[in-house]
């Protein structure tokens, strides 16, 4: 069963990550890496996602490359293909959880409701991405969920800031965060990698409950 709990334990902050220009794919990753965060979770919102993917995969072995956003099954695959070490899903579907169980990576399913949460479970998963955390509940929902179903972890992301994050990594029931303030739209377009390795290392420096 590819559940992904173990991805949840390498950071107490996993990067969300969009990156434009496939350029800087690699010294964001190394960037992350020097900070002391060696997970990091690229979006495929952009049309050269997975040349970016594929970038990190193979030149920045030291940090684990997953793949987000993933809404359809020839996402999964495509993203497989390009070195992804774990997929992410805002959302899931019984077919595409179907199909990237298949795939033999780990998975995190995106789940917002106790029903959801049930579903996912019922799979053999207990590792989830709670999205979106803050529009759905923050950290009180999640607590309210850890009573009657303590077995699941999760990640949260959406409305994650590291003013934010101590809130939800104190809980029982959440083993990191998805943050995308690690990774500025405006650092990464000036080549600022000293900024990131900076907001890495605070993140990396965060303490879990």
């Amino acid at each position: 069963m590819a559940d992904a709990t173990s991805v949840l334990h390498v950071s107490p902050v996993i990067p969300v990550v969009t990156i434009a220009d496939p350029q800087h794919a690699v010294p964001v990753a190394r960037a992350l890496a020097d900070g002391g965060v060696r997970i990091i979770e690229l979006t495929l919102r952009t049309g050269s996602a997975l040349e970016s993917l594929k970038r990190i995969a193979t030149e920045v072995p030291d940090i684990l490359v997953g793949a987000g956003t993933i809404l359809t099954p020839a996402q999964a695959d495509a993203a497989a293909g390009a070195g992804a070490q774990f997929l992410v899903s805002p959302g899931v579907t019984p077919a595409l959880l179907d199909h990237m169980l298949r795939l033999n990576i780990p998975v995190l399913p995106g789940v917002a409701t106790v029903g959801e949460v049930m579903a996912v479970l019922e799979r053999g998963l207990t590792a989830m991405k709670f999205f979106p955390a803050g529009p759905a509940g923050g950290p009180d929902y999640l607590a309210a969920i850890g009573a009657p179903i303590p077995q699941v972890r999760f990640c949260p992301t959406g409305g994650v800031s590291l003013d934010s994050a101590p809130s939800y990594l104190k809980l029982a029931n959440v083993s990191c965060v998805g943050g995308s303030w690690l990774t500025p739209r405006a650092a990464v377009e000036s080549n600022d990698w000293e900024q990131i390795t900076r907001l890495a290392h605070d993140a990396a420096g965060l303490s879990r409950g």
